[in-house]
């Protein structure tokens, strides 16, 4: 005999059903999927803090062992990316995750669906954002559900991230970011490159937010809004206007130069061969004797070869140099054999 099930618990076990865990303790996914315009029970607002935290850290964990080689600001801009409101709230939209929270707002109704339209007439998926911004309750409910199965597995790190990662994938990666680059990441990009140390502040001016970008405590740029995030967007495209002025901003917005592509080529080996599982790149100086120009190779062991695959890059006047040409060739070789 079938179960007749309440809408409440129907929802439930459907939630359940998309983020591919059972709830011990279900009232912890009751109050998660339950919006603030309900007064019949506690909200998701403190759930949504926990699971903030949670899958920040969380995904933290996760890109510091994958990606060994990544510079602070890289790994920090991959985090910022996958754990963005526009990001969480595409999640939500995916998984379909809005139908089941508990609401009393139409006027949430009004936004998800215009965001959903917007996202529905893209061609490619948005790292950073389309047309419509992405209503934060989206979000929000992805982190308070986050968040009550963090609880429910009685706080354990680990746990979460093997439940919550498959809804967050695919996951940004830094090639993402540079095929639709953003104020943000371009800032930083521009500022490693150039040795200049980048901090952005926050304060509060009565309910708007104020972001300032200082470069060596020097002030270039702020942005006001109630969103801290847009606030931090306004500010960076200020101080990208101003900082163009003396700093040369082509060799990072010019993705399509074979320069650009040389720049990041290692890092775009190993995110290849992460995503085919193939075991890490390794790289060898083929000369170097003289200190003070390098040409290094690499090579690729693919699991259907029964030989690694070599390639040799051009004369460098660096190693790391010397290193991304060699991966350069090699994606060239393999785009050109059909591996990729």
């Amino acid at each position: 005999m079938d179960r007749i099930l309440s809408p409440e618990m129907e929802s439930i076990e459907a939630v359940e059903k998309i983020v591919n865990y059972s709830f011990v303790n279900k009232d912890l996914l009751k109050e998660a999927i339950t919006h603030t315009s309900c007064v019949d029970f506690p909200s998701y607002e403190r759930l949504e803090f926990v699971g903030d935290s949670a899958i920040g850290l969380a995904l933290s964990n996760h890109l510091y062992l994958v990606y060994s080689k990544l510079e602070p600001h890289e790994l920090s801009l991959l985090r910022a990316a996958n754990v963005s409101t526009e990001k969480l709230a595409r999640v939500a939209l995916k998984h379909g995750l809005y139908r089941f929270l508990r609401r009393n707002a139409p006027s949430l109704d009004e936004k998800v669906k215009e965001f959903s339209e917007a996202v529905e007439k893209e061609d490619d998926p948005v790292a950073y954002g389309g047309l419509v911004k992405a209503p934060k309750v989206l979000a929000d409910l992805v982190e308070s559900i986050a968040g009550a199965i963090y609880i429910d597995v009685n706080f354990d790190l680990q746990r979460l991230w093997v439940i919550f990662r498959g809804l967050l994938e695919p996951m940004v990666t830094l090639d993402d970011l540079q095929k639709q680059p953003q104020p943000v990441s371009m800032l930083f990009k521009l500022c490693h490159k150039h040795d200049k140390r980048i901090d952005i502040r926050y304060w509060k001016e009565g309910k708007s937010s104020i972001a300032g970008v200082y470069l060596d405590d020097e002030c270039f740029g702020s942005g006001r809004a109630e969103n801290k995030d847009t606030a931090k967007l306004i500010a960076a495209k200020e101080a990208l206007g101003k900082l163009s002025e003396s700093m040369p901003v082509e060799m990072v917005t010019d993705e399509g130069s074979q320069e650009v592509e040389l720049e990041v080529a290692k890092r775009k080996l190993f995110e290849i061969c992460s995503k085919k599982k193939w075991p890490k790149p390794v790289y060898s100086v083929e000369d170097g004797s003289n200190g003070k120009r390098f040409v290094c190779s690499v090579q690729i062991k693919i699991p259907t070869e029964e030989a690694p695959v070599y390639m040799k890059g051009d004369e460098r006047l660096k190693k790391k140099e010397a290193e991304n040409s060699a991966a350069y060739h090699m994606i060239r070789a393999l785009r050109c054999y059909n591996y990729l």
